[in-house]
């Protein structure tokens, strides 16, 4: 139970479904004190407050467990050391993968339960021969199963999303107002939650550290410097401060981090275009395909609220490649590439390398 309005009808929800239900709340900052600026950040002492409250008006046992230092291994220290590889990480991705479906899954299951249910918009169907699927909420506005696309079948066995089948979030809000639920109202948490005033290049400054280096075109050639790598993300126009000006006149894109060199890739923007990315590190959430090792048809999604493309992917030399029908745009290294079958989360990869729809041009 986060706090939220949707982990405190999740939990209500699965009381009234018959099942015995105990609430916890994950204690994931190091700084128990640290207190919630409206939207931004969860997790904080203000979100404890609140789920217990819900937990009472429900009538379950609750807890908080401290996770904080799980969390800060397996997530935040994460996402400095992918920023300092000049990787683009997602830290929603591994918080699911790490702690809310392995940490405190393997918790919940050595203590005797039998799942987790958590208020994500997702649904776990069954096929025909009783294998469980993930796939994506009834309503794709509200679809939280890219963030869940780390999962894997045996997460999906011990796993239950009570909201899947909810047509919409104000249907939710109207559900936890008539329960008397104080959360009704309460915003969504957005930002990463343990950067709250979303400075994350500020806060990056000062873990990875920061040392000038230069601003390089596709061909090599120098246009500029900057104060540190680490601060650029690929896809960034702002900021650059380029003190050579481009050719025809147009403003250039970040292509690439190369933080073993210290330098920043710029170019145009069809640059950004990508008509190939490829992952080592892939999982698949359930059964995978009958023989992933030939092409087959997909849609592919990079970001949690960007539309799935259509594509064609395959496991090759040890890597899940998806080839977009259509190029793709601003991918970075780092990034979650999550491949559905229709409505059916297939599997998922962390993009390793990117295949640009432009060449490179001959200095």
């Amino acid at each position: 139970m986060s706090g939220g309005v949707d982990s405190a009808v999740a939990a209500a929800r699965a009381v009234e479904a018959g099942h015995d239900v105990v609430g916890v709340h994950l204690a994931l900052s190091r700084m128990p004190g640290t207190l919630r600026t409206g939207s931004r950040g969860c997790c904080t002492i203000e979100d404890s407050m609140d789920a217990q409250r819900a937990a009472n008006i429900i009538g379950i046992p609750y807890y908080v467990w401290d996770f904080s230092e799980r969390f800060k291994l397996d997530v935040v220290d994460d996402f400095i050391a992918e920023y300092a590889a000049g990787r683009t990480p997602n830290p929603c991705m591994r918080c699911n993968e790490r702690i809310k479906f392995a940490a405190l899954l393997e918790k919940a299951l050595d203590l005797g339960f039998d799942a987790v249910a958590t208020g994500h918009y997702a649904s776990i169907m069954t096929d025909a021969d009783g294998n469980r699927e993930l796939h994506r909420a009834a309503a794709w506005a509200k679809d939280q199963s890219y963030v869940l696309g780390v999962l894997t079948a045996e997460q999906l066995a011990h796993s239950m999303f009570p909201l899947g089948a909810t047509p919409s979030k104000a249907e939710v809000r109207a559900e936890a107002a008539t329960r008397g639920f104080s959360v009704a109202n309460k915003p969504d948490s957005h930002d990463i939650c343990f950067i709250p005033n979303g400075d994350t290049r500020g806060w990056l400054a000062d873990r990875v550290g920061a040392e000038p280096g230069q601003i390089l075109e596709r061909d090599g050639s120098v246009v500029g410097t900057h104060e540190g790598a680490q601060a650029f993300t690929v896809g960034q126009r702002k900021g650059l401060n380029l003190g050579v000006p481009s050719p025809d006149g147009r403003p250039r894109f970040v292509l690439e981090v190369k933080p073993a060199t210290n330098e920043v890739v710029v170019g145009p923007k069809e640059a950004l275009d990508l008509a190939e990315i490829a992952g080592s590190k892939f999982s698949w959430a359930g059964l995978p395909p009958a023989d992933p090792f030939t092409p087959f048809d997909c849609h592919v999604q990079i970001r949690a609220h960007s539309d799935p493309v259509p594509a064609v992917a395959v496991l090759r030399d040890g890597e899940l490649v998806v080839r977009p029908d259509v190029p793709l745009n601003g991918v970075a290294p780092g990034q979650t590439a999550v491949v559905y079958v229709g409505t059916r989360v297939l599997g998922q990869c962390t993009i390793d390398r990117t295949v640009s729809a432009v060449p490179v041009p001959a200095r």
